[in-house]
């Protein structure tokens, strides 16, 4: 059997992992691993006929080309976001198939968020053996509990957070924190957490700025240290004001001001206070994996190569309460992922809220 393997979107640590992980399971089955560059941009730039496309948009991964990139953040295939249903062009479902049979690529792995999933659930409607790979530093796909990335991301937000403490705490100034996370505040709210910042504000729930900035000047007087932390998603609102002009694309491609500089110059113009306004940004999906992403990457690799195997396609692999399953590739599409606000949230003290934790899982989803 010869693999396909690409991976769409944003890069996130841990897909090198899961990279390294299905070579090595394929290859003990004396299987093929081809790697698409550029995911499904990469695709597209093939002729099959002309075999210097081929060769600048594809790289055959093998046992010992695949040597350590685990500890590589990032992804050794590149990436991007294309969709071949939305090219500038038309949709070019039809050439990615042509593409597919002339390289003779019997089934693709695909590692991606929502965007190269729902691609990858396409594909599969068109009879190509898919099994696709959710990853994400939002954790927002539908149908899993966990995607490859959200851990490091979270870990990463957690050790930036405390260290601008001390530049916060030094001029007695209000930290604002704006972290990925468009349409899920997951992130924020377990790195708000996690660093127990003074309070957190999430995708789901816009910010009153009535009642959000006393809280927010109590935490500076009541802190000895005469500061305050604060996180704030990047796609989270404040009532009464205008939302993104495109939360579906990253802030780093919007005209507007990020929300993080909204909150900080109302911080200042109400308040009076000073601010540290810092977006994390791209920092949160740089550098190497941590252990849990290390762990998923390689256990989704090899179940992706497991089910090939048993002649299962047409799936999602997922993490569900713990374990790991597999559910219909489509599954993402019926429904939103977003944070528990009811279970996890208070939405009028903006932090995060436990109200039960037996029989919860890991991460308190």
């Amino acid at each position: 059997m010869k693999i396909g393997i690409l991976t769409g979107g944003g890069d996130v640590p841990g897909l090198n992992p899961c990279i390294r992980s299905v070579t090595l399971s394929a290859d003990d089955l004396g299987w093929e691993v081809l790697g698409f560059r550029r995911g499904w941009e990469g695709v597209l730039e093939i002729d099959p006929a002309d075999q210097a496309t081929v060769a600048a948009a594809t790289l055959p991964l093998t046992r010992e080309g695949v040597r350590g990139i685990d500890r590589q953040g990032g992804t050794i295939l590149h990436t991007s976001r294309l969709d071949p249903r939305t090219h500038g062009e038309g949709d070019k479902t039809a050439q990615v198939l042509r593409v597919l049979e002339t390289l003779g690529i019997d089934a693709m792995i695909t590692l991606g968020g929502d965007g190269t999933l729902r691609f990858s659930a396409h594909l599969a409607a068109q009879g190509v053996p898919v099994i696709s790979i959710p990853k994400t530093m939002d954790n927002d796909v539908f149908g899993t509990d966990y995607c490859i990335g959200f851990s490091t991301a979270v870990s990463r937000s957690v050790e930036a957070i405390n260290a601008l403490r001390t530049t916060v705490e030094s001029h007695e100034r209000i930290g604002v924190i704006e972290l990925f996370g468009r349409r899920s505040g997951e992130t924020a709210l377990l790195a708000g957490f996690l660093a127990q910042v003074d309070r957190t504000i999430i995708s789901e729930v816009p910010a009153d700025l009535d009642s959000l900035l006393p809280l927010l000047a109590e935490d500076k007087a009541g802190n000895p240290a005469r500061y305050a932390m604060c996180v704030i998603s990047e796609g989270a609102s404040i009532e009464g004001q205008e939302e993104a002009d495109d939360l579906s694309r990253p802030a780093s491609q919007r005209d507007d001001l990020g929300i993080g500089h909204k909150l900080g110059k109302a911080i200042t113009a109400r308040l009076g206070h000073g601010t540290v306004i810092q977006e994390l940004a791209y920092l949160m999906r740089a550098g190497e994996p941590d252990a849990m992403d290390r762990m998923v990457g390689f256990a989704f690799g090899g179940l992706a190569v497991q089910l090939l195997e048993r002649g299962e396609s047409a799936r999602m692999l997922a993490l569900k309460s713990g374990r790991y399953e597999h559910v219909p590739i489509d599954t993402l599409l019926s429904g939103r992922k977003s944070v528990d606000v009811a279970a996890l949230y208070d939405a009028s003290a903006y932090r995060a809220r436990l109200t039960r934790v037996e029989g919860m899982p890991m991460f308190l989803y």
